[in-house]
C-alpha cells in the first residue's frame, strides 16, 4: 500500500475501483493523447472527445488530484513521468491494457467476489475465462500487446535468442503471439508455430506481419488440450496459461509439452509465482484472487507446485528465474 495510515489504507481499498473507472474513462475517451496534442482545456477536450464540458472538467480534475495530470490555471498537462505510458502516440503506451484488465467481464467477476469465495471458483459459468473460444481472449490479444511487448523482450533475452540457433518453437495459447514473434525477431533461424483459437490467431498474424517475421510464424488453430502438438520442438512456450488451471489441467499441458520436446528441449512458462507463504509478494499473491473470480480452478501456483507438476509430467530439471524489473513475474523452465 502507498500509505501507513491504517484508515487511509482501508479507505483506499474501499474506493480504488473509482480510480480504475476514471482511468478507463480517460483511455476510452483518449483524453491523455488529446491533452498531449494540445487540447488541454475543458472546452477543447469536450470538442475533441464529444463529451460534456462539465464531465471532462470533473474527470480531468480528478485525474490531476490522483497525479495522472498536472493542472496550471485552467489547463492540464500529462505528468512527465507517466506521459510515455499515457500518450497514445508513444511506443510505450501501456495504459490501453485497461480495456482488458477492467473489461465488463472482469468487472462482473469481481462484482460478487464473495460468491466466488463461497463456491471456490468463478461464478461466471459459460462466461468463465476458460470457456472454449471465449471472445475475451481477442480483447486480451489486442489490448495487452504493449505490456506483452516489454515482457516478451525480457524473455527473448533470458533465453539468449540472439544466439541464432535453429529453434523450432511452439507457442501454446499464443494470444497476441508476441512471445514467439519476439524470439523469431531476435533469432533469424527460429521458426514458430502459434497455437490458439482461430479468432485470437488473427491478432497474432497481424503482429507477425508488423514484426516482419510472418514467413517464419505458422498458425495452428484449436484447443490446446485437444490439438496434436506434434514433436521435435526445442522450445514450448506456456506463457500465462498454466495459472488458468488446477493441478490436473497443468499436468496435462506439461505432459503434452514434455512429449512434444526434443531431448534437452525446454518448456518455458511465464507466471505470477508467490512465495511458499502464498501471501507475498503482493502482485503474485493477489493474482490468485483473479483466478478465483475468473476461472473454475485456476490459481497463482507456488514454485513447489510447479516443481511437483513438472516432475509428474516427466521433466528432469525445473528452474525458477526472476524476470527483470519492472515485471513482477517469474519464468519457470522445465528441461526434458
Amino acid at each position: 500500500m502507498a500509505t501507513t495510515d491504517p484508515f487511509a489504507t482501508l479507505f483506499d481499498a474501499m474506493t480504488c475501483y473509482q480510480r480504475t473507472g476514471a482511468l478507463r474513462a480517460a483511455v476510452e475517451l483518449d483524453v491523455f493523447t488529446a491533452v498531449a496534442e494540445g487540447a488541454d482545456t475543458a472546452p477543447a477536450l469536450a470538442a475533441r472527445t464529444g463529451a460534456a464540458e462539465r464531465g471532462i472538467r470533473i474527470l480531468c480534475d480528478t485525474l490531476a488530484a490522483w497525479g495522472f495530470l498536472r493542472k496550471t490555471g485552467e489547463r492540464w498537462a500529462l505528468d512527465p513521468e507517466l506521459a510515455p505510458f499515457l500518450d497514445g502516440r508513444s511506443p510505450t503506451y501501456v495504459v490501453r491494457a485497461i480495456a482488458f484488465m477492467a473489461s465488463p467481464l472482469i468487472w462482473r467477476a469481481f462484482g460478487d467476489a464473495a460468491a466466488a469465495v463461497r463456491r471456490g471458483g468463478s461464478v461466471l459459468g459459460a462466461e468463465a475465462a476458460t470457456a472454449p473460444e471465449h471472445p475475451v481472449w481477442v480483447e486480451f490479444a489486442r489490448h495487452m500487446t504493449p505490456l506483452a511487448r516489454v515482457t516478451s523482450e525480457m524473455l527473448a533475452n533470458m533465453l539468449d535468442a540472439d544466439a541464432g540457433k535453429p529453434w523450432q518453437v511452439l507457442d501454446v495459447a499464443a494470444g497476441h503471439g508476441l512471445f514467439g514473434i519476439t524470439i523469431a525477431a531476435h533469432d533469424p533461424n527460429a521458426r514458430v508455430t502459434a497455437l490458439d483459437w482461430r479468432p485470437v490467431l488473427a491478432v497474432a498474424e497481424e503482429n507477425a506481419r508488423a514484426a516482419g517475421v510472418a514467413d517464419r510464424v505458422r498458425m495452428l488453430p484449436g484447443d490446446a488440450f485437444a490439438v496434436d502438438w506434434g514433436t521435435g520442438w526445442d522450445l514450448v512456450l506456456l506463457t500465462n496459461i498454466l495459472h488458468h488451471f488446477d493441478e490436473a489441467g497443468c499436468v496435462a499441458l506439461l505432459r503434452k509439452a514434455h512429449d512434444a520436446l526434443v531431448p534437452g528441449g525446454r518448456a518455458v512458462a511465464v507466471e505470477f509465482v508467490p512465495d511458499e507463504s502464498r501471501a507475498a509478494p503482493p502482485q503474485a499473491a493477489s493474482f490468485a484472487l483473479v483466478m478465483l473470480a475468473m476461472t473454475p480452478g485456476g490459481d497463482a501456483h507456488a514454485f513447489a507446485d510447479y516443481e511437483r507438476m513438472c516432475r509428474t509430467a516427466g521433466f528432469a530439471r525445473i528452474d525458477l528465474l526472476p524476470m527483470p524489473p519492472p515485471s513482477p513475474q517469474h519464468v519457470v523452465v522445465a528441461t526434458r
